[in-house]
């Protein structure tokens, strides 16, 4: 794990001098596997630093400006015209034309047509800012970049309206070379304008900026033999339509020296990464307001990811913000992954991963937007997991949510992390709350799972948990109190673990004699008969936990078989129901745990 300074400056001197004894600090290629270890401790606390209640402003804020994009104006252009192996310029003023190879020395705004078969655009303007308006432009080399601005304070790309423009590169770059990208700039980078460019990074990557790059507008294709496109500072992206095929990183912000930049922004515009290692990856933040992203990486969640790689779809070093637009990820390795926090604050999101749908080291915060994994191994996973609005919805192979630190891998399913009795295993600092907002799971493992405590508030919480009796529909090791909301956790008889009996809530758990069938009708009936739930089974089922306003501690309440549900549904628990013909099953008291459980304390 990465030791980013955002996180030291709010960890006190003893963890400080912890870590830099730990050495807590491998490449950026390191995998979730990689973040545990002797490390692992100080890891954690440092992760636990970073406020997962952040906003985007916020985050944004705390980092470093984005540069204003430079002139696009087209008044007053030099016009360099390419033809072949050579160029011409109307005016000699700030331009040098030596065969093949064209070098603009000045500030002010060139406009650049034609094709060059093998050349380059060179800009060594010290600290100027340089406009290239590139007008149905086609520039290749087969030695070095094609536009390579190696002094400048700002270069911008102008895309001329209804311009085709291409760049593409050399096949291979020096290890030490400093241009190592089809197009390039030391300074800041702006591409804007309506028109198209296609870029080939052949040798190395594709777009690539040693200090900010700021995408305005345009369509934008590039495809890189490592990276596709990449800022050191940030990579911002306001607007335009960007398609990214790389060998490497898709996107990625790589400065992890400054503890206000290295990150990535996305406002508006469309996005679509198909990348071998992680789809975004900024050493800090990673913040969406509004866009599309959509995100395979490492061939998707079928396939499997070499031990020394990383091929997750979107991963920050410190917070991933997602407040706005949607984004849709399929990732050979955790599809959302975060050294430190998550907060989901409105976005629409749904992931599928090989590994955690959604990993945070530190907080996993829900505000609102929806979250849907449509599949993982482990679902939501963070240290401290909380849900305060929102609609989530988990499908997993193990764990649905997961209260835990550390990683997993698809040879933990049926163990994870929990996996025994609740209460029977050492409470970890690790916490799930829900207190509003809807959350339904369908979990192979556990289904909400904590090694630490866990707390429902508020909100609908409706687990369709696992059929096997190594695993339960619940896994708590510490604390779990429910004092509002409504829980519905279906699931095996093996594992059955129900909230404490001090809850300020009622809550019951009933075992039946039997498992019953996926499409069965589970009715829970209180002693006026009045039918308090109304629960569709969506697989095999044995045990039912089952708590809401209706239910009194002390009271008895009968389980039936059969019946009708009516109404809305969520997640098979029915707005409403009818016993008509249902068979009688079990009768239980509110409070107690079934016989053979692993009832709280």
């Amino acid at each position: 794990m990465r030791l980013r300074k955002k996180f030291v400056a709010a960890v006190s001197s003893a963890v400080l001098a912890a870590a830099v004894l730990a050495g807590c600090s491998p490449d950026s290629s390191s995998t979730a596997s990689d973040s545990t270890g002797t490390s692992g401790t100080t890891a954690a606390v440092v992760a636990a630093t970073v406020d997962g209640t952040q906003s985007a402003a916020a985050v944004l804020a705390a980092n470093t400006t984005v540069h204003t994009a430079g002139s696009s104006s087209a008044d007053g252009a030099v016009e360099i015209t390419l033809s072949g192996s050579s160029a011409s310029s109307s005016s000699a003023d700030g331009v040098t034309i030596d065969g093949s190879t064209i070098t603009i020395t000045a500030a002010g705004t060139y406009r650049i047509s034609g094709d060059l078969t093998d050349g380059q655009v060179v800009v060594n303007a010290p600290d100027a800012t340089v406009t290239l308006i590139l007008d149905d432009a086609t520039i290749s080399s087969s030695t070095t970049a094609a536009i390579a601005a190696t002094e400048a304070g700002q270069l911008v790309v102008v895309l001329a309206d209804g311009s085709t423009n291409t760049l593409s590169d050399t096949s291979a770059y020096a290890g030490d070379a400093d241009v190592n990208a089809a197009l390039f700039s030391a300074g800041d980078l702006t591409v804007t304008g309506s028109g198209t460019l296609t870029v080939t990074g052949n040798g190395n990557d594709g777009i690539a900026s040693k200090d900010g790059l700021l995408i305005e507008s345009g369509t934008v294709t590039v495809t890189a033999a490592d990276d596709g496109i990449r800022g050191k500072d940030y990579v911002v992206v306001n607007g335009g339509t960007i398609t990214v095929t790389a060998g490497g990183d898709g996107i990625k912000a790589d400065n992890e020296e400054d503890a206000d930049a290295g990150f990535i922004a996305v406002a508006d515009g469309t996005i679509a990464v198909t990348a071998g290692g992680d789809g975004l990856d900024a050493a800090t933040d990673v913040v969406e307001t509004g866009g599309t992203i959509t995100v395979s990486a490492g061939g998707g969640h079928t396939a499997k990811v070499a031990d020394d790689a990383s091929a997750k779809g979107v991963k920050s070093g410190v917070i991933t913000v997602l407040e706005g637009g949607t984004a849709t990820v399929d990732a050979a390795d955790d599809a959302v992954h975060s050294d430190g926090a998550v907060h989901f604050a409105g976005a629409t999101v749904s992931v599928a991963s090989g590994d955690d749908g959604v990993h945070a080291e530190g907080a996993q915060v829900i505000d609102g937007g929806s979250v849907e994994v449509t599949a993982a191994v482990e679902g939501l996973e963070a240290a401290a997991f909380v849900l305060n609005s929102g609609d989530v919805h988990v499908v997993s192979s193990d764990d649905g949510i997961n209260g835990a630190g550390g990683s997993s891998t698809s040879d933990d399913q049926g163990g994870g992390f929990g996996g025994g009795p609740g209460g029977g295993e050492d409470v970890g600092d690790y916490s799930v709350t829900v207190n509003g907002g809807t959350l339904v799971i369908d979990a192979g493992g556990d289904g909400l799972d904590s090694n630490g405590t866990a707390a429902i508030t508020g909100g609908t919480v409706v687990v369709n948990g696992p059929e096997g009796d190594g695993n339960g529909a619940l896994d708590v090791n510490g604390t779990f109190t429910i004092s509002g909301g409504t829980l519905l956790a279906a699931g095996s008889a093996g594992m059955v673990v129900t909230p404490d009996s001090s809850s300020e809530q009622g809550w019951l758990s009933a075992t039946l004699d039997s498992a019953v069938e996926a499409g069965t009708t589970i009715q829970i009936v209180d002693a006026d008969g009045a039918v308090v739930a109304s629960y569709v089974t969506s697989k095999s089922v044995q045990n039912v936990v089952f708590s809401s306003s209706a239910v009194t501690s002390g009271e008895s309440y009968t389980v039936y078989v059969g019946g009708t549900a009516s109404g809305g549904s969520t997640g098979g628990l029915a707005a409403s129901g009818s016993l008509g013909s249902a068979t009688k099953a079990v009768t239980v008291t509110a409070g107690e745990a079934p016989a053979g459980g692993f009832g709280r304390r």
